[in-house]
């Protein structure tokens, strides 16, 4: 009977050790588990000091390119406008059989075309990091608008105006034109001549008309730039 109840004994003092290993395991497992979850806590804290760094800083240097373009756009606008402008002004001259020396100045700013190139490197850094950095959805879409969509129709009313340069006047200048200087004059062998020619007025006019695409598209370009700008400082104040 004495052995019966040492048995016991023993295997309740077994049962216990038993119990105080398994209860020392787990804890060890919660313990553990704790801090996997505390250090993924803290690496998704400092991803999200990362990627909140790179938005305002990406967005910042879009902002700048946005202003770069800005300006450029602005400077050929005034170009492009004050080409239809001397163009309405000659044809209104000739019309009244006036050929002075001072159409030619005119014919230079006239006779040419505007260029443009989209300071667009931040964007194409977004693009490669993933357009879902910016948190923002409707800037987003906004940004998508202006360099996929707004830049393309640019380009391609402003090639239409280098085309028709090349296509058109190229080929006036060098059997019609005595000297020519980009912007600046184009002086034709003889005035009188050359202006009497209607065709040559009618190619002014195709000019102007083919030159107010690239004008409407620079202002609309303009406004978006403006309405990405405005909402980029009122979201990242």
């Amino acid at each position: 009977m004495i052995k019966f109840f040492r048995k016991i004994r023993f295997d309740l003092m077994e049962n216990n050790k038993t119990a105080k290993y398994l209860a020392y395991a787990i804890g060890e497992i919660v313990l553990v588990v704790i801090g996997i979850l505390i250090a993924l806590q803290l690496n998704n804290h400092n991803e999200t000091i990362k990627t909140n760094k790179f938005e305002r800083e990406i967005i910042s240097l879009i902002n700048q390119n946005l202003e770069q373009d800005s300006i450029a756009l602005s400077a050929r606008l005034m170009e492009a406008k004050q080409g239809n402008y001397l163009t309405d002004s000659l044809i209104a001259q000739v019309a009244n059989k006036n050929y002075a020396d001072n159409l030619n100045q005119w014919m230079g700013k006239i006779i040419c075309f505007e260029r443009f190139q989209s300071q667009s490197s931040a964007f194409e850094v977004l693009k490669a990091k993933g357009i879902e950095s910016v948190s923002y959805n409707q800037l987003q879409l906004e940004l998508i608008s202006y360099y996929d969509e707004y830049l393309f129709s640019l380009y391609k009313s402003l090639e239409d105006v280098e085309y028709s340069f090349k296509t058109d006047w190229i080929p006036v200048l060098k059997t019609q034109f005595l000297d020519f200087k980009w912007r600046d004059y184009s002086v034709p062998i003889d005035s009188k001549s050359f202006f009497e020619d209607k065709s040559n007025i009618v190619l002014f006019k195709l000019f102007r008309d083919n030159r107010d695409g690239g004008i409407e598209q620079m202002e609309a370009n303009l406004k978006k730039i403006a309405e990405i700008r405005k909402q980029i400082k009122e979201v990242y104040k």
